[in-house]
């Protein structure tokens, strides 16, 4: 549930800076922008914290280098976090971030198939997961789309 609280928060807090004189975020659109990078640093720096053992046992089972998965979704998460936050790379930023949860939803599959825990609690079951990701999937696509 963090990841969506800082897309939520951070797109407020982003939009309110915007209604109170900076310039760089007057509108919805470079709003979404940063709320939705808070997000993907939240959701990045964990794929390198206390989470990354659960994360590396969330992947599914049949793919190699479960830890070398991790790390590079971390990695691209970061940077596609960056990247939203320029006018110039969001959108490609935007779309990319849009196939790399696509890519990583079936870990959540799996993980919620095998009843794994996350941070020492069950993962979020797999009908909710799959709102927040229609939700995280909408922003992006907003972002990529949006002008």
């Amino acid at each position: 549930m963090a990841p969506l609280i800082a897309l939520f928060a951070g797109t407020a807090l982003a939009r309110i800076a915007g209604l109170l004189g900076v310039d760089a975020l007057d509108g919805w659109h470079p709003a979404l922008r940063v709320g939705l990078a808070l997000m993907f640093v939240l959701t990045g720096v964990a794929h390198f914290a206390s989470r990354r053992a659960d994360l590396i046992a969330m992947v599914p089972p049949a793919l190699p280098r479960p830890d070398l998965l991790v790390t590079v979704t971390g990695v691209l998460e970061l940077a596609g976090a960056l990247a939203l936050l320029f006018p110039a790379t969001a959108r490609p930023a935007a779309v990319g971030l849009v196939l790399l949860m696509l890519a990583m939803f079936p870990a959540n599959v799996s993980a919620a198939r095998r009843r794994l825990t996350l941070a020492g609690r069950p993962v979020t079951p797999l009908g909710v997961r799959t709102v927040l990701q229609v939700v995280f999937v909408a922003a992006a696509l907003a972002v990529a789309l949006g002008g």
